[in-house]
């Protein structure tokens, strides 16, 4: 059946590579892809300052990781506009958050603020 949810979803996936199995952040969780992308104490207050973000340029979404993560977001009245905004800044914050990995520190708000620049700079100059 095609609705079962696999053996091996994205909440249980363990990053195999290394022989210690725990938070490298030190916080003893275990080392899954949802604990690095979201529920990590280092990578929350990045997240968390992205809806603050969104909640000055009036978009409204709920604090839920499959928005960011899967960007899967909710029907009501959202305009292809604010989703174009919000990809952005979801995708530039999984860039943020992938640079320092494995490292003991908060993904900065500035690098974050840096890659959006980035990303919107070589968007606008592809279309040229």
């Amino acid at each position: 059946n095609h609705n079962e949810i696999p053996p091996y979803s994205v909440r249980n996936i363990i990053i195999q590579k290394f022989k210690n199995n725990r938070c490298w952040h030190g916080f003893g969780d275990k080392r899954t892809l949802l604990h690095c992308w979201w529920e990590c104490k280092l990578v929350q207050p990045l997240w968390k300052t992205e809806w603050r973000f969104l909640k000055e340029l009036k978009v409204d979404l709920p604090f839920d990781l499959v928005i960011p993560l899967l960007c899967i977001y909710p029907e009501e009245n959202k305009s292809l506009c604010e989703k174009d905004i919000c990809t952005h800044m979801f995708i530039a914050a999984q860039f943020t958050i992938a640079k320092i990995w494995n490292q003991s520190k908060c993904p900065l708000t500035n690098e974050w603020i840096k890659k959006m620049c980035y990303m919107y700079t070589m968007e606008y100059y592809s279309c040229e």
